[in-house]
């Protein structure tokens, strides 16, 4: 027989409103127990409690009517790949619209923003910023580069086998279209100068900066997502690269050193060079120096490639 004095198990695991321990018949006496913390307004948690992200924000959302998770909490929350300096962070971000008052509560750090309403959403009973407002939101915080690379990862076409869904979370205009409604937003310029950087087709952070290191290389902008036979669905394709050129450039990041998936690289590539492509492989050793090396390659087949094109060798043997 459960002990009368045992908190009830909705309770005992993760935070909890007042309200939410008034319904399962706990007294506002009982809340002041030594096994219960009393964390802010009308919200508590057992005193043994680990931290819990999800179950931090779900409390925080119920206890602030007309209130959302957002910021870093929610694109945490969405699963959204943040930079490794945010990737752990166990912030706690809460946005109101501008009439209401301000959220004061400790250990949480408020927001008083204009919201459209397509703008938040609930998910698993948390009122959250949709992905693609929290990538508005983080404009302020997160590096030129960094929100490109957040705003990619909305814009990419999903692997439907892979991932359950075959729409993006966004697309450019959609994004450009919530930017324009903001003028005033902090960040928002940013916002607008990493629009101008996305593009459709990265499947990963990395990828998106080495294409951003190559435009600052002053490298002709490069074809995302080529496939090498576009009427065969089982085509292998090239992560980016020049397709005029024949050079198949392959970001290999850290899962691609599965044996596994080190077989189906090796595949993949000799397709390519079966059809006369050069392939060059770029790994995260590479990102070290910026991709310093990788450029340094790239631009030495492109080269290479031009030379060899019989347009070049005409060009250069006149005069």
């Amino acid at each position: 027989m459960p002990n009368p004095l045992d908190l009830p198990q909705p309770l005992a695991n993760a935070p909890f409103t007042y309200t939410s321990a008034l319904a399962l018949g706990v007294p506002a006496s009982r809340l002041r127990g030594r096994d219960v913390v009393h964390v802010s307004r009308g919200l508590y948690r057992p005193s043994g409690w680990s931290f819990e992200l999800e179950a931090a924000a779900r409390a925080l959302s119920q206890a602030s009517p007309g209130a959302w998770i957002s910021h870093v909490t929610a694109a945490r929350l969405h699963c959204l790949l943040l930079p490794p300096w945010l990737s752990e962070s166990t912030e706690l971000h809460l946005s109101k619209p501008k009439q209401l008052p301000q959220v004061r509560r400790k250990g949480v750090t408020a927001h008083n923003v204009t919201v459209r309403e397509d703008e938040t959403e609930s998910v698993d009973g948390i009122r959250i910023s949709t992905r693609s407002r929290t990538w508005l939101d983080l404009a302020r915080r997160l590096s030129l580069v960094e929100l490109v690379c957040l705003g990619d990862q909305l814009i990419r076409i999903p692997r439907p086998q892979f991932e359950g869904r075959s729409q993006p979370f966004d697309t450019l205009e959609g994004l450009r279209t919530m930017v324009g409604r903001h003028p005033n937003l902090q960040g928002v310029i940013r916002g607008r100068q990493a629009l101008e950087l996305m593009r459709v087709g990265a499947d990963s952070a990395p990828e998106t900066m080495l294409r951003l290191a190559m435009a600052d290389a002053n490298l002709p902008e490069p074809d995302l997502q080529i496939v090498l036979r576009p009427d065969d669905a089982a085509s292998p394709t090239a992560d980016l690269g020049y397709p005029h050129r024949r050079l198949a450039i392959q970001y290999d990041g850290g899962h691609h050193l599965l044996d596994a998936q080190q077989f189906s690289d090796r595949r993949r590539d000799k397709a390519f060079e079966s059809a006369g492509w050069t392939v060059l492989v770029v790994t995260k050793d590479d990102a070290v120096d910026g991709f310093d090396r990788a450029i340094t390659s790239i631009k030495r087949h492109l080269c290479t490639a031009w030379m060899d094109h019989p347009y070049a060798a005409g060009f250069v043997g006149t005069g």
